[in-house]
C-alpha cells in the first residue's frame, strides 16, 4: 500500500472519531444520566482528542509524492 493510500485511510479514522465523537456528546447530554452519562462524555472527550490529533498530525505532515 502506498503512503498517500495509508494517510487517507488514517485521516478516515481521524473523521470518524470526531464524528463519535460529536454524537456521544448529544447521547450523554441529552437521553442519559448519572454514572452513565459521565463514562460516556468521558470516551467522547477521548475520542475527539485522538481524532483531533490524528487530524493534525495528517495535515502537519505535509504532502507526499
Amino acid at each position: 500500500m502506498s503512503v498517500p493510500m495509508l494517510k487517507m485511510y488514517i485521516s478516515f479514522a481521524g473523521m470518524l472519531l470526531l464524528i463519535l465523537s460529536i454524537g456521544l456528546i448529544l447521547l450523554s447530554r441529552t437521553k442519559l444520566k448519572g454514572f452513565f452519562a459521565g463514562i460516556v462524555a468521558i470516551i467522547a472527550y477521548i475520542f475527539f482528542i485522538v481524532g483531533a490529533l490524528i487530524i493534525l498530525y495528517i495535515v502537519f505532515s505535509g504532502p507526499t509524492r
